[in-house]
């Protein structure tokens, strides 16, 4: 598996770059995206060239890849998603998985095939070795824990006070998923989650 470039037939993945700053810089001008994520607020070109030059290169020469969401090879970002160590001190095999997507790619289950590759790829032993994923996401992101149930992440429960976004401290919901898992729909998700 090149795990730099993965592709369903769907969606393809690929290390976001310095072409991409632009539409980088453009899509995270919608409210939405910034409302659910830690990135700056407003955003600005000189955030996605932070982005691209201090942490998806340094962050693929580690285990803490990026991915630009693509809707056709070398086509234009219209998303992001991304893993990184957890706990890289005490638990180097758990890693979080993160994502985000425009608002007009919506609707399209491209998130979760995304989530879905990129899941299996991080659960691959040959491949980047994690025997744990996490999703976290501030409690109310509905859309995100969608996907993460999709993808075969299990709800394991609400983190008081367990996210700081711009200076305020927020509650968040928690998944996990084990290599074992299967890459199936996760049942028993609480209502209202």
């Amino acid at each position: 598996m090149d795990a730099e470039f993965l592709s369903d037939g769907t969606v393809w993945l690929s290390p976001p770059a310095v072409s991409d700053i632009d539409g980088i810089t453009a899509l995270c001008q919608e409210p939405s995206i910034g409302a659910w994520t830690t990135m700056p607020v407003p955003y600005h070109r000189a955030d996605a060239e932070k982005f691209i030059y201090d942490i998806v290169g340094p962050g693929w020469a580690g285990r803490s890849p990026t991915w630009a969401v693509r809707r056709a090879d070398n086509g234009p970002v219209v998303g992001m998603i991304g893993m990184s160590p957890l706990y890289p001190r005490r638990d180097d095999d758990t890693a979080e998985i993160g994502f985000w997507l425009s608002a007009a790619a919506r609707g399209r289950g491209l998130i979760t095939r995304a989530a879905l590759l990129v899941s299996a790829a991080g659960l691959d032993s040959t491949v980047f070795g994690f025997q744990r994923l996490e999703w976290r996401a501030f409690v109310g992101n509905h859309p995100s824990a969608a996907v993460a149930r999709r993808a075969g992440y299990h709800y394991e429960g609400l983190i008081r006070g367990g996210g700081v976004q711009r200076g305020i401290r927020r509650d968040i919901w928690v998944a996990g998923r084990l290599r074992a898992d299967p890459a199936i729909p996760s049942p028993n998700w609480p209502a209202g989650v």
